[in-house]
């Protein structure tokens, strides 16, 4: 039945161009397209027959029409496929029918969790037959491989491209740097190789850059400090080299700065004292080689700070956490820290999390007991040879010697059968993993220590449905 009334409404598009379907208040050439995109796509075969109005009487969530000005006539503006709205979103065999280049008013293209199975190309034909949206969100499509086309370009109109967690390949083309209307860039994922482009200044419209998860090496572009509208910029987990950029200090509105698990050395530029609005700054694993930058007490909004396993040396500056009174997670874990802990530590008052843990802290442990019912076990302090505490409640809960007692060194050796405070946090442990991540391979990202409202930027999709549903 379904197959007899496309055939019907072919046949009627062969005769009569761009007439209006009185039945549907739609083209004739358009809503055959839509029902040929949408039967290429969807696992139910009966789709057509049941939306055979798409736009007026047999509606689906997950399309949208509007109306043409100083007409009656309904043009399909958005197509949005999720698991949200059906599921399986797409049927095994899914392809991008060449017939969306028939929807000329199409403004949002959102596949999400759509090609599993049938291997799928952004090929330059289907940017091409997309040319004027404005939202192209392909986003966890394990079949979505090859590379990303440089007829990209095409689409002048574009503000939000998201093609994370699929398997893109190849270099990020420079004619990316093109697309001047960008807003939101998320390419995390995937693996893309070769450089981050330089022609990027051109993005000044851009709040979020999400390179993660990628394979991308060289340095960071100084030009990235010409993106005055960036917000967010997670550029972790690939394998960037160099200097952290100084032009960084130049993004007055950057809420976060995630540079985390590269190559990136040196010292950290001081121009990010400039950022009075960063509230995420995360830069673990990373060989830095330098020290606990003394300008993060100038960040009045800083809310996390994560510096483990960055080589840093030196002591802990106590002008660095007297303005830090946002903060709320602190990681300076596997470093070269030396020196005692500063009491101003103490004072945080919003801080909740604090790793400190593998360093060459010294000094006695004496946090105030509210300090303690608030951290729990989210204060490690473990493995600093020279830290003790004079409360035996302490030194259990904190797994750290007693000042009265000669500190014990467990080896090995010795940790198989006896007690186990002091042994080493070793990669494959749940229970002593790290407080800002746990786990996590090339293939399994960390979980980060986010407060939920983070997470979200984290997932384009959210980023998209909530744009769709304005």
């Amino acid at each position: 039945m379904a197959s007899l009334f496309l055939l019907c409404l072919g046949f009627l598009v062969l005769l009569g161009g761009h007439g209006v379907w009185t039945d549907s208040g739609m083209e004739e050439e358009e809503l055959f397209g839509l029902l040929q995109v949408m039967g290429s796509l969807l696992e139910d075969p009966t789709w057509a027959e049941q939306h055979s109005s798409p736009c007026a009487e047999t509606p689906w969530p997950g399309i949208e029409c509007e109306v043409s000005e100083g007409s009656s006539v309904f043009h399909v503006t958005k197509i949005h496929i999720s698991p949200e709205i059906v599921d399986p979103p797409c049927k095994s065999t899914a392809k991008l029918s060449e017939w969306v280049g028939s929807l000329r008013f199409l403004k949002t293209l959102s596949l999400i969790k759509c090609f599993s199975v049938s291997p799928f190309r952004l090929t330059d034909g289907v940017v091409e037959a997309i040319s004027g949206v404005e939202v192209l969100a392909l986003e966890s499509n394990p079949s979505l491989g090859g590379g990303i086309p440089a007829a990209i370009s095409a689409l002048k109109n574009l503000r939000i491209l998201c093609l994370s967690q699929n398997n893109l390949t190849g270099v990020i083309p420079p004619e990316i740097g093109k697309l001047s209307n960008l807003e939101q860039l998320d390419l995390s994922h995937n693996a893309l190789e070769g450089r981050i482009p330089e022609r990027i200044g051109g993005w000044r419209n851009l709040g979020i850059l999400d390179l993660s998860w990628n394979v991308l090496e060289s340095s960071i572009p100084p030009r990235i400090g010409e993106l005055e509208s960036l917000e967010k910029i997670d550029l972790s987990s690939n394998n960037l080299q160099g200097e952290i950029p100084a032009s960084l200090g130049e993004l007055k509105r950057l809420t976060l700065l995630d540079l985390s698990r590269n190559s990136l050395s040196g010292r950290i530029p001081e121009t990010l004292q400039n950022l009075n609005q960063l509230q995420y700054l995360i830069l673990e694993q990373n060989p830095l080689n330098t020290t606990v930058p003394s300008f993060l007490g100038s960040l009045p909004l800083l809310r996390v700070a994560s510096f483990s396993g960055c080589q840093l040396s030196g002591e802990i500056p106590a002008s660095t956490l007297s303005g830090l009174t946002n903060l709320t997670a602190l990681s300076l874990d596997d470093n070269c820290l030396s020196g005692e802990l500063p009491p101003e530590i103490w004072r945080l008052e919003n801080l909740n999390t604090l790793n400190l843990s593998r360093n060459h802290l010294t000094g006695e442990v004496s946090p105030p007991p509210e300090f303690m019912v608030r951290l729990g076990e989210r204060l490690d302090v473990r493995e600093n040879r020279g830290l003790c505490t004079g409360e035996e409640s302490v030194s259990k809960l904190l797994q750290i010697p007693s000042c009265s007692s000669k500190p014990v060194f467990t080896t090995n050796a010795t940790r198989e059968g006896g007690d186990d405070r002091s042994r080493r946090i070793d990669d494959d442990d749940d229970n002593l993993k790290p407080k800002f991540y746990t786990g996590g391979t090339s293939k399994d990202p960390p979980a980060k220590f986010y407060p939920p409202l983070l997470l979200l930027r984290y997932l384009c999709s959210v980023n998209v449905f909530l744009l769709l549903l304005t």
